[in-house]
């Protein structure tokens, strides 16, 4: 199995390995570079190009930029594309801290500064949805709009119904100091796997290798320390979705799978809704489950068409 880490730099933070971010090529489509920038304290890992108004790609657990690959082609044709690894995953440098949906927001933030991205439309899946919002949040000026696929925000209702649900039993696993780092270590395909597979209409349209791809991605102490970093970050998630409220004039879209979250899009709506945001639309994608990037590719893609361009459109009033 070939790793493309080769040239990776390695020191220890906190007992972790800390990794430097090497050149990432695997699964970099054809017409797109891959590339980093030193941003916010930290190193990020992204894959670019395309031309037109600037579109942000932003993963979730546990994927790394390239769930995006197969529809950033497509959408080059209209959309200056970025997709981005989180700090501490794929080629991203892993850090002690800093991984609560705020601080990722500001990376991405100073990484369209730094690309001179304007009026960027955000898309984050998973943990990648919370980074959309809370840069949204942060910088409104900077966003044309954000997609929202497939999770509820943390401190904005449905929350706490959501948090509880058994089928997020992970949750607990992955915030327990140190735990899972130790158990997960040298086995990251076969956990990856279930949790990939195990909300899929077809297992089989998530291929072994879309597996292997995403478990490589995570396949350091670092990474997968920061991929658990992220869970302990829920509480301070928590609280900035409670604290940041007050009117919100980006656009939002929550997409979510018939399958998974679709049946609370109303209530998250208006959770949204409450908490500020003056324009929250929904749709659903019929059968789709919490991997939708994965299995319903080209539904989300559309979905993206859509609303970036609308958003587009409004910004350019």
């Amino acid at each position: 199995m070939l790793v493309l880490t080769l040239g990776a730099g390695y020191d220890t933070v906190a007992g972790q390995a800390k990794r430097s971010a090497p050149v990432q090529t695997e699964a970099v489509p054809a017409g797109f570079t891959s590339a980093t920038a030193q941003v916010n304290g930290t190193i990020l890992h992204y894959v670019a190009g395309g031309q037109g108004p600037a579109l942000i790609l932003i993963h979730g657990f546990p994927e790394n930029w390239s769930a995006y690959a197969k529809i950033m082609p497509r959408l080059a044709s209209q959309y200056r594309v970025v997709a981005v690894d989180l700090r501490g995953i794929g080629g991203s440098e892993s850090t002690e801290r800093g991984y609560d949906a705020a601080t990722m927001a500001e990376d991405v933030h100073q990484l369209a500064q730094t690309l001179a991205l304007d009026q960027s439309y955000i898309v984050g899946h998973d943990f990648g949805g919370w980074v959309a919002y809370a840069l949204a949040r942060l910088h409104p000026r900077t966003v044309r709009g954000a997609m929202i696929l497939d999770v509820p925000i943390p401190g904005i209702e449905p929350w706490e119904k959501v948090k509880v649900d058994p089928r997020l039993w992970h949750f607990g696993f992955h915030r327990a100091p140190g735990l899972a780092e130790k158990l997960l270590a040298g086995r990251e395909t076969i956990y990856f796997e279930y949790f990939l597979r195990r909300s899929a209409a077809d297992p089989k349209s998530i291929s072994d290798e879309d597996v292997e791809r995403y478990a490589r991605a995570y396949s350091s102490p670092g990474q997968i320390a920061a991929a658990m970093g992220m869970y302990r970050a829920i509480d301070k998630n928590e609280k900035f979705g409670e604290e940041w409220r007050g009117t919100l004039d980006v656009p939002l879209a929550l997409i979510a799978g018939g399958n998974s979250f679709g049946a609370l899009l109303p209530s998250m709506a208006k959770g949204l809704q409450d908490a500020g945001a003056r324009s929250v639309a929904v749709d659903t994608i019929a059968g789709g489950g919490h991997y939708v990037l994965d299995t319903n590719a080209e539904e989300v893609a559309a979905l993206i068409e859509r609303y970036a361009t609308g958003a587009a459109s409004k910004a350019r009033r």
